[in-house]
C-alpha cells in the first residue's frame, strides 16, 4: 500500500482516510521512509482496520505533534531523525530502557497517555540473532561511530546483555570518555577499549573482534571513503552495516562478500525495530513475514 504524506499543519484537521490513519512515522525529512510499506501489510495481515502514514514534523514541534496525534485518535508513532531526543522529553512515561539509551523512537498511545520506547537496542539484538544465529552476549564487538545516537544505543545494549568485549571507534576518540564512563557503570565485567576511525587503529583490533558494526552514515553515498582498509576482514567476521543503500551494497558489505564473511545491512534492523514497535502498539506478535515482504517490495 502506498503511504500518504502529510505536513505538520494538516495534523490540526487531519483528513479522513479509508481505512483511518492510526499510526505514523514522523521525521524531517520523512518522504524517504519505508516504514509504511512494512507496517501497512502487517496491519492487513492482522485484520486491523487502520493505516500507517508519514508526517513531516519540523524540529521543535514534536511535543505539539504528539498532542495533535492523540486528539486525532492515533494509536502509535515511530520517530526518526532528528526527533528521537526531542521525543524523550515529549512523552508522559519513558520506558527504563529508552531512558538509559537516551532517546525515544516509538510512541504508544493508551487511553490518551503517551508511552515512549526505544527499539534500536532490542532491534539490534534480534537482527543479529536472525542474521548470524549468534547472541550479542557471546561476541566481541567493534562499533564504528560509537559517538553517535545509533552507536550509543548499540553500545549500551551490548553491555546490558554482557558482550565479551567492546571496542568503541569514533572520529574524535576523546569524545568517547563520557560513554565509556557510563558503560563502565553499567557493567565492570565487560572489557572496553577505544580508538579513532583511522584504518590502522581499527585494524589493530580486528583480530580480537567477532562482530563489526557500522553505526556511522558512511556508505550512504557511493563516493564515501571506505571504513576499513582493503583486506582487513576475515571470513570469520560478522559484518553488520546499519546503513542501507537502495542503489546497491555499501563498500563495507562488498568487503565482507569479498572476504567470505557473513553480513547484514540496515534493512534487517528496520524490520526488527518495526516488529517491536508493532508489539508495543497492539500487544500481539508482529507478522514478521508480511513485514519482510513489504520491505522487499518497497526496495525492489
Amino acid at each position: 500500500m502506498a503511504s500518504p504524506f502529510f505536513t505538520f499543519d494538516q495534523l490540526h484537521d487531519f483528513p479522513a482516510l479509508t481505512p483511518p490513519a492510526r499510526l505514523a512515522v514522523i521525521g524531517d525529512p520523512i518522504s524517504h521512509s519505508k516504514s509504511p510499506q512494512m507496517h501497512n501489510p502487517a496491519l492487513q495481515a492482522c485484520g486491523i482496520e487502520a493505516q500507517y502514514v508519514r508526517v513531516q514534523v519540523p524540529v521543535g514541534q514534536v511535543k505539539q505533534a504528539f498532542g495533535l496525534l492523540v486528539k486525532q485518535g492515533f494509536l502509535g508513532v515511530n520517530i526518526t531523525i532528528p526527533h528521537k531526543f526531542e521525543a524523550l522529553d515529549a512523552v508522559d512515561v519513558v520506558d527504563p530502557l529508552a531512558r538509559q539509551l537516551g532517546a525515544v523512537n516509538t510512541l504508544a498511545i493508551r487511553d490518551g497517555k503517551m508511552f515512549g520506547y526505544n527499539t534500536d537496542g532490542p532491534g539490534f539484538l534480534r537482527s543479529v540473532k536472525e542474521a548470524f544465529g549468534r547472541e550479542v552476549k557471546d561476541l566481541r564487538v567493534l562499533i564504528i561511530g560509537a559517538g553517535g545516537g545509533a552507536g550509543r544505543a548499540v553500545a549500551v545494549q551490548s553491555v546490558l546483555v554482557g558482550c565479551k568485549r567492546l571496542v568503541l571507534a569514533n572520529r574524535t576518540e576523546s569524545k568517547l570518555a563520557p560513554l565509556v564512563a557510563e558503560l563502565s557503570a553499567i557493567s565492570s565485567a565487560v572489557s572496553f577499549q577505544t580508538c579513532t576511525l583511522d584504518h590502522t587503529d581499527i585494524a589493530q583490533h580486528l583480530p580480537e573482534i567477532d562482530l563489526i558494526v557500522n553505526a556511522t552514515s558512511v556508505g550512504m553515498k557511493v563516493e564515501d571513503t571506505p571504513l576499513l582498509a582493503t583486506g582487513g576482514l576475515q571470513s570469520r567476521h560478522l559484518v553488520y552495516d546499519m546503513v542501507y543503500r537502495a542503489s546497491g551494497p555499501t563498500d563495507l558489505i562488498q568487503q565482507a562478500e569479498q572476504a567470505g564473511a557473513r553480513h547484514a545491512d540496515g534493512m534487517c534492523l528496520l524490520l526488527h525495530q518495526g516488529a517491536i514497535s508493532f508489539e508495543h502498539w497492539f500487544d500481539i506478535p508482529a507478522p514478521l513475514e508480511a513485514m519482510r515482504e513489504g520491505l522487499k517490495t518497497a526496495v525492489s
